[in-house]
């Protein structure tokens, strides 16, 4: 069984990574894209955290049907609502500050929350917990493509730097 302090402390890390290729990333480059279609560097971050935010949110507000035509205004009544014009260093500063409400949020939330059923956007019956994973597993997709781009801009994301200090111990 997945333990709820097991899901926010693995969450706090991805994030944590997020925050860092915020910081990392030009922030004159914000506005990279690895092709035409697809979001920018910086539309990543900031959807990782708007999407983040207003899903948990709609969880913690009991909402229990996210199969519903208001189901994106409610993400956006629920997001960090962070001002369009706001830099890197902003959204960077948002990024972490989501993190700590939502984790102390969720943490003070009793066990029997999280196995409460809900309907997911996509029709699919699951608890608050396996949402919360979903959520958590949607921002590590996003992440990953924020990590394309630092790689093709020469830039080492902090997980693979991590990972080769340990090697040479």
């Amino acid at each position: 069984m997945v333990r709820v302090e097991t899901v926010l402390d693995s969450w706090k890390t991805i994030r944590n990574d997020t925050v860092l290729a915020v910081e990392e990333f030009p922030a004159a480059e914000m506005g990279y894209k690895v092709t035409p279609d697809c979001l920018s560097f910086g539309e990543l971050a900031r959807h990782i955290l708007e999407a983040g935010h207003g899903l948990t949110g709609m969880l913690l507000a009991g909402i229990d049907n996210f199969q519903t035509p208001e189901f994106r205004d409610q993400v956006k009544q629920n997001g960090f609502g962070l001002p369009a014009e706001a830099d890197a260093a902003a959204l960077a500063q948002a990024l972490r500050s989501s993190m700590e409400q939502r984790a102390a949020e969720f943490a003070a939330r009793p066990a029997e929350f999280f196995s409460d059923m809900i309907t997911r956007f996509d029709g699919a019956r699951v608890t608050r917990l396996e949402m919360l994973q979903f959520i958590k597993e949607h921002e590590l997709t996003h992440r990953a493509q924020m990590f394309v781009s630092m790689r093709l801009n020469g830039i080492t994301p902090a997980t693979t730097r991590r990972r080769q200090a340990a090697q040479k111990k």
